[in-house]
């Protein structure tokens, strides 16, 4: 093998591993962009301390349909992350979230982004069990990840099951630093 071909074939492998590295870490990857303001409904979310602290109006009662999505989601924790899962050996954010509403016979886009668009924008104050939070992994404003919220605590902290590309399926808090950072809005599809 000539010097020439050599270089090629090692830019072509270089170039490979470039594209897979870019795939893991836009996660569930969107070309649509979410509102870069930050709104929910008629409120603009302020973060950082503000999500640390909500004054939830979360009154406990989680309806029937949510209580049955969060145990099949349950179910899946600890399976691992794979680019365009979609089903029990491996799943990408979106993948799980079509899953599990699958499962409940509710059918949501297939895009994290399409996700985003679906059913009723709320706001995080207002956030419930089931209801889809959006995030924008990648930085700026593009929908790249969901999760479902699973529980509210007494102190407000908000807490998602969800397929992260490091750990897989997972619960996560959105007082989590990273999380707290790339969170751009909640909707309500139930």
């Amino acid at each position: 093998m000539g010097p020439e071909l050599f270089v090629k074939k090692l830019r072509i492998k270089q170039l490979a591993v470039l594209m897979i590295a870019s795939a893991i870490v836009v996660s569930c990857g969107s070309s649509k962009s979410a509102s870069a303001h930050k709104k929910s409904g008629s409120k603009t979310v302020a973060k950082s301390e503000n999500l640390r602290r909500l004054d939830s109006k979360f009154d406990g009662k989680v309806p029937r349909s949510a209580n049955d999505i969060l145990k099949d989601a349950e179910k899946y924790i600890g399976t691992p992350y794979k680019f365009g899962g979609n089903t029990s050996s491996g799943f990408d954010c979106s993948g799980f979230t079509v899953k599990v509403f699958e499962e409940n016979a509710f059918t949501l886009p297939r895009r994290s982004s399409d996700q985003a668009d679906a059913g009723k924008n709320i706001d995080i104050t207002d956030v419930k069990p089931g209801d889809l939070l959006f995030f924008a992994t990648a930085g700026g404003s593009r929908v790249s990840h969901v999760g479902i919220v699973h529980d509210i605590g007494p102190d407000g902290e908000v807490k998602f099951i969800h397929a992260s590309t490091s750990k897989g399926v997972i619960i996560s808090s959105l007082n989590e630093k990273y999380w707290n950072k790339a969170y751009l809005h909640a909707q309500r599809v139930l």
